[in-house]
């Protein structure tokens, strides 16, 4: 997928990859999962 403007990419492990991708619903992407997380933290 090319990259979009405005989307940027961090580095994570393998680890945490798999960990964010157990957290998702299916068709979740990472940035959704991610936002949720975030809101769960506040």
């Amino acid at each position: 997928m090319p990259f979009a403007k405005g989307v940027t990419t961090i580095q994570i492990s393998p680890e945490t990859r798999d960990k964010l991708k157990a957290l998702g619903a299916k068709g979740d992407s990472y940035d959704d999962i991610i936002q949720r997380l975030l809101k769960k933290a506040k």
